[in-house]
């Protein structure tokens, strides 16, 4: 795949700069204790992460620039998730302590290494965070809607496993990169340059 040359004003970026600006939004309704518009809102920041990538692939506008903004759309979309259950679901936000200690684990952890080795935030988007990605949100929303927590721990353990893959990869590269799909592809890449 073919990495452009940054530019803001691409369609995928636009889109994960207004995840990046649903952030405070979320932020505002969760202080506020707006639930369901919360969850509107949050809906609308799900849906264009899940499009971005999808048109930055389509549209061939992938970037190191959209690959970061990615991520940090994710991080903040995640962490205004965890903000909205603490303070609009608290009985929630107690119940699952353990679990939101585990995805905040998953997803700091990772990062930490990778700003230790490369002085850089890993922007991987791996196979695997992609499903991890996709999972988290009808997760969350059984979660709140229908008090199930089942499928949501389930998918915090996949996180989990996911960070430990991203930890591979970031012991495994000598410098920093984007858009790994897997510690076994990275491997396979290896392997294939030692012939």
């Amino acid at each position: 795949m073919q990495i452009m040359e940054p530019t803001i004003y691409s369609i995928p970026n636009m889109l994960s700069l207004l995840r990046l600006g649903l952030v405070p939004v979320l932020v505002g309704l969760a202080l506020a204790g707006l639930g369901d518009v919360f969850l509107l809102i949050l809906v609308i920041s799900l849906v264009s992460d899940v499009l971005d990538g999808y048109l930055a692939r389509k549209l061939n506008q992938t970037s190191e620039l959209g690959a970061k903004l990615d991520s940090w759309g994710d991080v903040l979309t995640y962490a205004s998730m965890i903000l909205g259950l603490y303070l609009i679901w608290p009985a929630i936000f107690s119940e699952q302590a353990a679990y939101l200690f585990a995805a905040m684990l998953s997803f700091t952890v990772p990062v930490a290494l990778a700003l230790r080795k490369f002085g850089a935030y890993p922007s991987y988007h791996t196979w695997g965070a992609k499903a991890a990605a996709v999972l988290i949100a009808p997760a969350y929303y059984v979660l709140i809607l229908y008090a199930a927590d089942d499928f949501f721990r389930l998918v915090i353990m996949f996180h989990v496993l996911v960070a430990v893959e991203e930890m591979a990869i970031t012991l495994m590269l000598k410098q920093q990169r984007t858009n790994v799909g897997s510690v076994l592809s990275l491997a396979r890449e290896f392997s294939q340059r030692d012939r």
